[in-house]
């Protein structure tokens, strides 16, 4: 497995949302320079919705833990943000891509 990681930033016509895909191995160690493309998206427009989707991405438990309540909290690590910056995130994780394609089945 490739232990960079590789990111691609989209962001929709409308300015209201960016997609943050990431791709290889997410790990503690590496999450840094990722909340640090975040960061970056997050400040391409106010009010931006935030999409981080790890879906094709391995991740380790411990850094899915920290994107987890990244994503609970909406606020990245204090070392990271000091000053605790607000973002409206959401996680794409290979489970949650599972339950929402199942969603439309289950409605049925």
């Amino acid at each position: 497995m490739n232990e960079k990681l590789r990111v691609l930033v989209r962001m929709d016509l409308d300015g209201a949302k960016a997609h943050v895909k990431v791709q290889g191995h997410v790990t503690v160690q590496n999450l840094n320079g990722l909340y640090g493309v975040v960061q970056r998206a997050g400040s391409l427009a106010s009010g931006l919705s935030l999409e981080l989707d790890v879906t094709r991405a391995q991740t380790d438990s411990d850094a899915m833990g920290e994107l987890r309540a990244f994503a609970k909290s909406h606020h990245s690590p204090v070392h990271v943000d000091p000053r605790q910056r607000d973002y409206q995130i959401s996680l794409l994780t290979k489970n949650t891509a599972v339950s929402a394609a199942l969603s439309p089945v289950l409605a049925a």
